[in-house]
């Protein structure tokens, strides 16, 4: 029974790819930026861009892949046995969001040269990961892995930014990506959780969440585009 269960679990991990390669491109993309702008006057406003720009990004992202599972398990996981799993593939793809968040807060400790700090918040996920699993997977099999997974991403980005407001304080708009958050996890979770089989919701999910993003954000992330360039 564990082995088929992890076989169910690792098949439906794969479709978080999608915002893992986001995130992943994103860094690769963004890290010479953050120390090219180090020693400039307008560097935390810079930073707080990116991060913003990150999680509007993301939360399109998000809501469109979480759409699109129904289609994307048939074509990357095939063998319908495996679907069993896919009720948590909408809170590993938020994990993996949370992961990406957390990648662009530790800008902070980057450019102060205090990497050290990788290290404790890195050692604090890896050990809530331990202990919810232990706990959470007797009980709720690959949900409670998932739910730990989240958890404990979800910790280091929380830590990065309550360290970061100590020692490099960035002025990032806490209130708008906190609405950016919620606002794709509310859209996901009607999409999924509440009418699945009705692609007709879910497109109407995924129109309002770039309709709130072209509305409210179209300069920023123009200006953003501009500040690489």
């Amino acid at each position: 029974i564990a082995k088929t269960e992890i076989g169910m679990y690792a098949a439906c991990y794969k479709l978080a790819i999608f915002m893992t390669l986001f995130s992943t491109a994103y860094k690769l993309a963004i890290e010479p930026f953050f120390f090219s702008e180090a020693d400039k006057k307008s560097s935390k406003q810079s930073y707080a861009l990116v991060l913003e720009t990150f999680v509007i990004i993301g939360s399109s992202i998000l809501v469109l892949v979480v759409v699109a599972l129904d289609i994307l398990k048939v074509i990357f996981i095939g063998d319908p046995e495996y679907w069993q799993a896919m009720y948590i593939v909408p809170i590993i793809l938020f994990a993996n969001f949370c992961l990406g968040i957390y990648q662009n807060l530790s800008v902070w400790y980057k450019v102060t040269d205090m990497t050290k700090f990788a290290a404790y918040i890195s050692v604090v996920g890896a050990t809530i990961t331990l202990l919810l699993n232990i706990i959470l997977i007797p009980n709720y099999s690959f949900l409670g892995s998932a739910i730990a997974t989240l958890i404990a991403y979800l910790t280091m980005a929380s830590l990065s930014y309550a360290i970061g407001k100590k020692y490099y304080p960035i002025p990032y708009n806490a209130s708008k990506i906190l609405f950016y958050i919620v606002l794709s996890i509310s859209l996901s979770s009607i999409s999924f959780y509440g009418f699945r089989d009705n692609i007709l919701v879910g497109i109407v999910c995924i129109m309002v969440m770039n309709l709130v993003i072209l509305v409210k954000e179209k300069r920023q992330i123009i200006k953003l585009f501009n500040l690489i360039r």
